[in-house]
């Protein structure tokens, strides 16, 4: 079973040259979603991992169930203003502006291992601040996760040269 068959591509969304890779129909599929959590789960589940985080929205998606499989607590990180208690926060470059993003201040402790997940990397920006946040509070970082990685835009290669361990399920090269 092909994760990346199960992904639909949308051309010129939300602007003319991009090709908007839309997951809605591999969440929709129950083989497909079950593939997907099973495989991030495999991959982690020698680790040990005290907390997995999701970055809004669709690495919500994931990283509750792979959370639960592991072991492990959930941790969201959202867009500015959507978290009750406390938070911390990081201004990031979207593909398309800016934004920010935040964490409750208590999420996380010193020490924990912790998976990143989301649904795709393009230029890595929001993963970058992600990371800047979970660092800030003295967590180590195992792996970023990915169920889509768009190399040609150029995140992941980013990334990596700035020494961080990813991994993702399929990409699409075009």
């Amino acid at each position: 079973m092909s994760i990346k068959s199960r992904i639909r591509t949308i051309p010129h969304y939300p602007r003319a040259g991009i090709m908007f890779r839309d997951i809605t129909t591999l969440l929709k599929d129950p083989i497909g979603l079950r593939t997907t959590i099973d495989a991030i789960t495999e991959r982690y589940r020698a680790e040990k991992i005290d907390k997995v985080i999701g970055i809004e929205s669709r690495g919500f998606i994931f990283a509750a169930p792979v959370a639960y499989v592991l072991g492990a607590g959930f941790v969201p990180i959202r867009k500015q203003g959507k978290l009750p208690a406390e938070t911390i926060s990081c201004d990031y470059q979207l593909e398309y502006g800016s934004d920010k993003i935040e964490i409750h201040a208590d999420a996380i402790d010193k020490g924990d291992r912790v998976l990143m997940i989301d649904d795709l990397i393009a230029t890595g920006g929001t993963m970058e601040a992600a990371i800047k946040l979970v660092q800030e509070m003295g967590g180590n970082i195992v792996e970023c996760c990915f169920v889509v990685d768009l190399p040609n835009v150029g995140g992941s290669k980013r990334l990596r040269q700035q020494g961080h361990q990813l991994y993702s399920l399929c990409s699409f090269d075009d």
